[in-house]
C-alpha cells in the first residue's frame, strides 16, 4: 500500500491525466460488455469495443490542459464526473428500452418518465461500482501534490496520439460495416464500433445537421422522391367497403403484447373480453411493434401517417410543424369525417396539443377535460376504467361520423397497481415486473368491456368500427426471462422476435370473426382501415400495406434497421433462418436489407425534408 501511495504521489501532469482516462475507459468497456450486453460476433468485435473509446477518451480529458500550461485538477475531476454520469445515464436507459439515449430524446425527457419511480426500478446495487472511483480519484487529485505542468511538444504528441486512435476507430468501423454511418439508425452496431462517446458525438452531429434538410431540399427533389411510394398496387378484396361511413373507434392498448391473448396465470384468463371479442372480429395475430423511441407517439404516427417513425427522438415533437396527409385529413376529404383523441393525461405529454392540429384532429379531450383525483388515477394519469366512462359521455355529442381516438394509460411500466383494483393474482415468475403486468393487462382488458358496454347503452356500438391495436412492448428485454419463465419457452431469437407483437383487433358488429397471420406492422393499419372503409389508397403517400392483400415476402421493417419476413429474422447485424432459429449466410437477408435501407431512408427524408408540403399541403 505504501509502495502503491508513493507511486501516486510521484505521478506527472501526463500520467495523471492518463490514469484518470484508464480508468474512464475501463468503466466503460465494462459497462459495454455487461450492461449494454452488445452482440459478439468475432474476436473482431471485442477488438473494436476495446478501441472504439480510446481516442475520444483522450482528447476530451485533454480539455483539463489544452488552454494553460498545467493540469487543471478541478475541470480532470469534473471530466470524470461528467463521463460517468454519461455513462450511467446510457445504462439505466439502455436497461428498459434495450437502447442508447439520443439528443433529441434527452430535450424530451420528461415523455420518457423522467426520474421516477421507473427509474428507480431499473437502478441495481452493482451500479455503485461505477462511482467508487470517484473517492479515490478525488483524493488524489485535492490532497495529493502532483507535478501539473506539461511542456507543448508534449501537448502535440498527446493530441496526435488521440488523433491517431480516433482515425483507427472510424477505420475500424468502416471495415466492420461499409454502411456503418448511412445506418446510423442502427445504434447498436455504431456504439460498438466507435464507443459510446464518439456515438454521442455522432448523435449532435446528425441533431444539428437534421433541420438543414427542409432548407435544401426543392420542389422537384420532392415529388421525384415519392414517387416509391405511388408505385405499389394495393388490390382489392371483397371487404372492400364493408364499414363505408361508419363512425371509427379506435383504441391503442398501452404497452400489450400479443402473448397475453388466451393467456391463462394461475387458471385464469388474462384478457377474458379481448378472447371473446376476437372470436367476432378480424384477428392480425402477426402485427408486429416498429415503434422506436417515440413509443406510444411514435404508434401513433405510423397509424395516422403511414411513415416510419424517426430513429432518433419523437416526429411529434421535432417535426410538428411540417405537413402530413394523415388519417383525420383523409377522412375529412372522402366523408367530412369529425376527428376528436382522447386521453388522460396533460395535453403538452409527447407535444400532442400542437401535433394533433398538425394531423387534422378537430378536438383533444385531456386531462383537464376529465375529473382526475389521487383516487382514480395512477403512475401517467387517469385510471382506464374512469377514462373510458368519462369519455363515453363526451362521444354522445361528438358530430357523425367521426374518428375517435384513445390512448390507455394504466398498463405502463412499472405496472403499478392499487388492491382494490386487482382483478387476476399476479403471476409467480421471478420476475416482479412480469408479475404485475399480468394485474395491469387484466385491468386495462376490464376497461374496455367497460367501455363497450357504455356505447351499447348509449346507442354508440352497433354503427362503429373499433380498432384495437396494442401500441408498444410491456416487457423489456431485461425482463424477457420473467416472460420465457411465464410462458414456458426458451429463449431463442425466434421466441424474441415472437415477443415484439402486438394484437391488432378490428371488430365490425355483426361481421363474423377471422384470424388472419399475415405478417404486418403498425405501418399497415392505415392501408387496412381505409380499404374496408372503401377508399382508395393509391395516391396516399403511405409506406404501409393493406394486411389483407399484403405480400408476405415484403419484409416487416423495424426502426433500428432489422426486419422479419417470410423465410428470416435479421437482428443485431445476424441473418437467421425464421424457422429454425439458426444464424445462416447473411447473403440471404441482403435483398431485403436494400428494402429496409430504401425505406427507412426515404421516410426520414419525407419527415426532415418535409416533403408532403410539395403535394398534399392545400389538400389539408
Amino acid at each position: 500500500m505504501d509502495s502503491l501511495t508513493k507511486h501516486l504521489k510521484n505521478l506527472n501532469g501526463i500520467q495523471l491525466i492518463l490514469l484518470v482516462t484508464g480508468i474512464l475507459w475501463l468503466k466503460t468497456a465494462i459497462v459495454c460488455f455487461v450492461g449494454f450486453d452488445l452482440s459478439i460476433q468475432s474476436f473482431f468485435d471485442i477488438v473494436l469495443i476495446l478501441t472504439g473509446s480510446i481516442g475520444s477518451l483522450v482528447l476530451v480529458m485533454g480539455f483539463s490542459f489544452y488552454f494553460r500550461p498545467k493540469v487543471n485538477p478541478y475541470v480532470l475531476y469534473g471530466l470524470l464526473i461528467a463521463g460517468t454520469g454519461v455513462l450511467y445515464g446510457d445504462l439505466l436507459y439502455y436497461r428498459f428500452y434495450n437502447d442508447f439515449v439520443t439528443l433529441p430524446i434527452l430535450f424530451q425527457f420528461n415523455n420518457v418518465g423522467g426520474l421516477s419511480a421507473s427509474t428507480l426500478e431499473l437502478m441495481s446495487p452493482w451500479d455503485l461500482l461505477l462511482f467508487v472511483d470517484l473517492l479515490l480519484i478525488g483524493w488524489l487529485l485535492f490532497k495529493r501534490k502532483f507535478e501539473l505542468t506539461i511542456q507543448k511538444q508534449t501537448k502535440k504528441k498527446y493530441v496526435a496520439i488521440g488523433a491517431a486512435f480516433m482515425v483507427l476507430t472510424i477505420s475500424l468501423g468502416l471495415v466492420k460495416s461499409v454502411h456503418l454511418f448511412s445506418e446510423s439508425y442502427d445504434r447498436e452496431q455504431v456504439v460498438k464500433s466507435l464507443g459510446p462517446l464518439n456515438y454521442h458525438l455522432f448523435d449532435v452531429a446528425l441533431g444539428i445537421g437534421a433541420p438543414l434538410q427542409r432548407l435544401t431540399m426543392t420542389e422537384a427533389e420532392a415529388i421525384a422522391s415519392i414517387e416509391y411510394l405511388q408505385e405499389k398496387s394495393p388490390g382489392r378484396t371483397e371487404l372492400f367497403g364493408m364499414a363505408e361511413g361508419k363512425n371509427i373507434v379506435l383504441i391503442t392498448l398501452e404497452s400489450t403484447q400479443d402473448f397475453v391473448i388466451n393467456q391463462k396465470v394461475n387458471g385464469e384468463e388474462v384478457t377474458p373480453f379481448l378472447n371473446d371479442l376476437i372470436e367476432e372480429s378480424f384477428y392480425f395475430d402477426q402485427v408486429y411493434d416498429q415503434t422506436a423511441q417515440g413509443k406510444t407517439s411514435d404508434a401513433e404516427f405510423m397509424i395516422d401517417t403511414s411513415l416510419y417513425p424517426l430513429a432518433s427522438g419523437s416526429v411529434f415533437v421535432r417535426r410538428p410543424e411540417n405537413t402530413f396527409h394523415s388519417l383525420p385529413h383523409i377522412l375529412k376529404d372522402e366523408e367530412d369525417y369529425y376527428a376528436a383523441t382522447f386521453h388522460g393525461n396533460v395535453d403538452t405529454f409527447w407535444n400532442r396539443h400542437v401535433m394533433y392540429e398538425t394531423l387534422g384532429y378537430d378536438r383533444y379531450f385531456s386531462k383537464e377535460d376529465y375529473d382526475v383525483t389521487e383516487g382514480n388515477s395512477v403512475n401517467y394519469g387517469l385510471k382506464d376504467i374512469p377514462f373510458f366512462t368519462q369519455s363515453a359521455a363526451y362521444m354522445k355529442n361528438l358530430p357523425e361520423p367521426y374518428y375517435a381516438k384513445f390512448l390507455t394509460l394504466t398498463n405502463h411500466f412499472p405496472f403499478l397497481l392499487e388492491e382494490e383494483d386487482l382483478l387476476i393474482d399476479p403471476a409467480a415468475t421471478d420476475e416482479d415486473v412480469v408479475n404485475r403486468y399480468v394485474t395491469t393487462v387484466r385491468y386495462l382488458d376490464e376497461s374496455l368491456e367497460t367501455f363497450f358496454g357504455k356505447l351499447k347503452e348509449e346507442g354508440l356500438y352497433e354503427d362503429t368500427v373499433f380498432v384495437l391495436i396494442g401500441d408498444h412492448y410491456g416487457i423489456s428485454e431485461k425482463y424477457e426471462a420473467g416472460l420465457h419463465e411465464l410462458l414456458g419457452e426458451e429463449a431463442t431469437i425466434s421466441n424474441q422476435m415472437q415477443q415484439k407483437q402486438v394484437p391488432l383487433i378490428i371488430h365490425i358488429p355483426g361481421q363474423k370473426g377471422e384470424t388472419i397471420s399475415t405478417p404486418g406492422g403498425e405501418i399497415d393499419i392505415r392501408p387496412t382501415l381505409l380499404h374496408l372503409m372503401g377508399i382508395k389508397t393509391e395516391t396516399r403517400y403511405s409506406f404501409g400495406h393493406n394486411l389483407f392483400t399484403r405480400d408476405s415476402g415484403h419484409p416487416v421493417i423495424f426502426r433500428d434497421g432489422s426486419f422479419i419476413s417470410d423465410d428470416y429474422i435479421y437482428k443485431d447485424n445476424t441473418c437467421y433462418g425464421k424457422e429454425t432459429g439458426q444464424e445462416i449466410d447473411p447473403q440471404q437477408c441482403e435483398p431485403y436489407l436494400e428494402t429496409v435501407r430504401e425505406e427507412l431512408k426515404l421516410s426520414d427524408k419525407i419527415i426532415f425534408g418535409d416533403l408532403l408540403r410539395y403535394v398534399v399541403g392545400e389538400s389539408n
